[in-house]
C-alpha cells in the first residue's frame, strides 16, 4: 500500500480551493502533478455543486446504520427505513440488538435485500455488545488502520462500507471508492496500477492531503456527478464541469467536444 505523505491543510481552505493553488507537498514531481490535478478537479466540482453536507445523519449510529442499509439501493429507500426505525425507537444499535430479526425486517423492508440487511444490522449490534460494551464510540475511537481491519471482520461490512464508517462516523481520512468514482476517473484518463478497490483507494490517499473534510466532500461531489451527469449510458458531457479535462468527453467517438485532448499526466 502507498504511504500518505500529504500535509494536513485547513478545512475551509480546501472547500474554497482555487485552481491555481497547489496544496500537495510531495518529493516526486509526478506525485506533485497528479495531486495538483486531483485538487483542481475537486475545485471544479466544488464550484459547480457547492458543499453537499454529506453524510445526512444526526448521529454516528444513524450514519453507520444508513451505511449498511444503502448497500445496493437508492438513498431515498434508506430514508424511509431510517424514519420508520426512528419512529419505532429502534434507530440505535441498542434498539436493533433488542429487536427481533422478524420485526427488524419489517422496519427496513423498503431497502431491498432487507432480510440480509437485517442480519447485518443484528451482527453489528451484537459485535458492539460483545466486544465494546455496546458502545459505538469505543469502537470508533480505535486508530484508523486497526479499526478498518476490525470493521472488515464484522459480517456484512465490505470495503466501501468500512471506509464510509471510517470517514463519516469516525472522521478519519479513509478515501471511499465506489462505482461512480471509478467510472469518472477512468473517463478522465486516470487509473491505478490495477483496477481493484485497494489500488484505487491507495492511489487517492497517496496524492491527496490526509484531510477528512476533503475526503468527505470529494466523495460526495463525485457521487453527485456520477448520479446526475457522468452516467453509465448517455452521459451529459456537454454540461459537465469536468468536460475540458475529460478524455472521454473529447474523444472523437463520443463527439461531445471537438477540441484537442487535455493532457492529464
Amino acid at each position: 500500500m502507498f504511504h500518505n505523505r500529504a500535509r494536513v491543510v485547513n478545512q475551509r481552505d480546501l472547500l474554497e480551493l482555487p485552481l491555481q493553488v497547489q496544496l500537495v507537498d510531495k518529493t516526486s514531481s509526478d506525485c506533485n502533478q497528479t495531486g495538483t490535478q486531483l485538487l483542481a478537479i475537486y475545485s471544479s466540482l466544488q464550484e459547480s455543486f457547492g458543499d453537499l453536507h454529506w453524510w445526512p445523519a444526526d448521529t454516528d449510529e444513524e450514519m453507520v446504520i444508513g451505511s449498511i442499509l444503502v448497500q445496493n439501493v437508492a438513498w431515498k429507500n434508506v430514508v424511509q427505513a431510517i424514519e420508520l426505525l426512528r419512529d419505532q425507537g429502534r434507530l440505535s444499535f441498542r434498539g436493533i440488538f433488542e429487536t427481533s430479526q422478524e420485526e427488524l425486517e419489517k422496519s427496513i423492508r423498503s431497502t431491498r435485500f432487507y432480510r440480509t440487511k437485517a442480519k447485518k444490522l443484528k451482527a453489528f449490534a451484537t459485535y458492539l455488545n460483545d466486544r465494546h460494551d455496546g458502545s459505538l464510540k469505543n469502537l470508533l475511537s480505535i486508530p484508523m488502520h486497526p479499526l478498518r481491519i476490525e470493521l472488515l471482520n464484522i459480517y456484512g461490512i465490505g470495503r466501501e462500507t468500512a471506509d464510509d464508517i471510517l470517514l463519516y462516523a469516525a472522521h478519519q481520512p479513509s478515501f471511499v471508492i465506489d462505482t461512480y468514482t471509478v467510472r469518472i476517473f477512468e473517463r478522465l484518463g486516470y487509473s491505478p496500477p490495477r483496477n481493484e478497490y485497494e489500488f484505487w483507494r491507495s492511489w487517492f490517499m497517496k496524492h491527496l492531503p490526509a484531510e477528512p473534510r476533503l475526503f468527505n466532500q470529494y466523495h460526495a461531489l463525485l457521487d453527485r456527478l456520477g448520479h446526475h451527469l457522468c452516467t453509465t449510458h448517455n452521459p451529459r458531457c456537454s454540461i459537465c464541469p469536468l468536460q475540458s479535462l475529460c478524455t472521454f468527453a473529447i474523444s472523437p467517438k463520443n463527439g461531445s467536444v471537438s477540441s484537442s485532448p487535455h493532457a492529464l499526466f
